[in-house]
């Protein structure tokens, strides 16, 4: 067991361990990975924060997810996030550009930790200085920031850089995974060539809101993550190969925690 994970007391309580929020819009399947990766990884309580129609699709998908249908309004989203420890947005929210207005208004007044993903990328910027947010593009997105080199040495410094100058923590996503805040760089080297398959990042995303959901700080969280992310993926590239899916890793988790 990593060493993270402690056995709980007897008397643990629903939501000792964590509530976290998914915030979704355009697509349903990836905040419906983003909140499963979530509950694998031991947070207690996962609710899925989206419009009517998207939301009843979503919660089809499975019984243990609680989705809870809202008008995307700055004012509905933050009254659903203020009940959460963490959140992560990005994944299946779509490039409309009222919502991300409104994404980029709650990333601002927001004092909740979260993990920031995919096209929420695009509205992240200085003024989120401080903010106990983990940002997880890949390459091409990470060029929102800057541009990458092909030397692994040479993208530590320049993730390190980016990292300092918008205070947040990033974790780069790639064939060596590239984590820092501003201070420290660390690698993961767990994973495959098998996860390029769509929806592992979601499965990253919610591995990561999981643990700051449960406690542990951004930098961390995002080690963790990512390492816990690989190494399940690893574990089912060895039975699946390039059968290898999204919903395969997350059922790995178990096994790796």
């Amino acid at each position: 067991m990593i060493d993270f994970y402690k056995e709980r007391p007897k008397n643990s309580h629903k939501g000792d361990f964590g509530r976290l929020a998914v915030l979704a819009y355009e697509y349903t399947g990836a905040p419906a990975l983003v909140a499963m990766a979530a509950l694998r990884s031991g947070t207690d309580l996962v609710e899925i924060i989206a419009p009517k129609e998207k939301a009843d699709i979503i919660a089809s998908f499975s019984p243990n997810l609680i989705v809870r249908p809202t008008n995307f309004s700055l004012s509905a989203i933050k009254k659903e996030i203020e009940k959460a420890d963490a959140f992560c947005i990005g994944s299946g929210l779509g490039k409309n550009r009222k919502v991300l207005g409104i994404v980029k208004k709650f990333l601002l007044e927001t004092k909740k930790p979260g993990v920031v993903d995919a096209d929420a990328l695009m509205v992240v910027n200085k003024n989120l200085n401080g903010k106990s947010f983990v940002l997880t593009p890949h390459r091409k997105e990470f060029e929102l920031f800057d541009k990458l080199s092909k030397s692994i040495e040479k993208n530590k410094k320049i993730v390190t850089k980016v990292a300092k100058r918008l205070g947040l923590v990033i974790l780069l996503k790639g064939p060596i995974d590239i984590i820092s805040d501003g201070k420290n760089v660390e690698l993961n080297k767990t994973g495959n060539p098998y996860m390029t398959k769509g929806g592992t990042g979601d499965v990253l995303t919610g591995i990561v809101g999981s643990l700051l959901a449960q406690g542990l700080n951004p930098f961390r969280a995002a080690c963790l993550g990512a390492y816990i992310s690989g190494l399940a993926g690893d574990r089912v590239a060895k039975e699946k190969g390039p059968g290898l899916l999204a919903t395969d890793i997350i059922e790995k988790i178990p096994e790796i925690i």
